[in-house]
């Protein structure tokens, strides 16, 4: 009898250890991942997507006249910027866009040239270095999934211009140097807020963009010694999606 006594003593012992183990062992967080709201309102073709991109826009037309003539190809706008994307529906979505900007006009020396100065150079180019703002209405179009598609673009922009410069390199350099680099910073001759209208059209994560100045590029004393550059950029550009 004392036996059995001692052996429901020691398994109620166990019990009265174990129950309370077992009890603390809850479900604390039950969560469905497909009801995962994030998730849902996030990506190319929901509600919110934004992502990184770039391209290369080359500069394209005539300058207004003559003295400011172009090296075409070399002439071109180099980008870099982040992108968002709001979806009001299938067809319709707004976004808009922060980017770094580097514009380039090499300069074809002849003898008509007058800008900045009349002097001929081995190389010579204006660079603007620029923080831009774009917003854009998009018009999607064609069947898809969560992805980008097809799309159109128009988009209205402007920047600050951060920096500008004018460099011009020399073969032979002075005093019997091989070659001669002179870069000027700061100029006093350029717009500080350009700002114009574009369009894109694009499949995925490609599209090709093209861009109108509606801003001069120098102030108003300048216009009177400087012709206009062109206005047009037309280039490609590349998202990371």
């Amino acid at each position: 009898m004392m036996l059995v006594l001692k052996r429901i003593g020691l398994l109620g012992l166990l019990l009265a250890w174990w129950l309370p183990v077992a009890q603390a062992q809850r479900i604390l967080l039950c969560a469905n991942v497909a009801n995962d709201t994030t998730y849902e309102n996030y990506g190319p073709n929901r509600a919110f997507y934004n992502h990184f991109y770039f391209g290369y826009a080359a500069v394209v037309g005539p300058s207004a006249s003559t003295g400011a003539e172009l090296e075409y190809g070399r002439s071109a706008d180099i980008f870099v910027g982040l992108r968002n994307k709001w979806r009001l529906n299938q067809t319709l979505s707004l976004g808009a866009d922060l980017r770094y900007d580097r514009l380039a006009y090499y300069l074809r020396q002849n003898d008509q040239k007058v800008l900045p100065t009349s002097a001929q150079h081995h190389t010579e180019y204006l660079a603007l270095h620029q923080a831009q703002a774009h917003g854009f209405v998009r018009i999607n179009y064609g069947r898809r999934g969560n992805a980008i598609g097809r799309y159109v673009d128009l988009l209205g922009w402007g920047g600050w211009v951060m920096g500008s410069t004018h460099f011009y390199e020399d073969r032979p350099g002075p005093n019997g140097a091989r070659k001669q680099r002179i870069s000027e910073r700061g100029l006093s001759y350029v717009r500080r807020w350009p700002y114009g209208v574009g369009a894109r059209a694009g499949i995925g994560r490609f599209a090709l963009v093209g861009r109108y100045r509606l801003a001069d590029t120098f102030t108003s004393s300048a216009q009177t010694r400087y012709p206009e550059l062109p206005r047009w950029t037309l280039g490609l550009e590349l998202s990371w999606l």
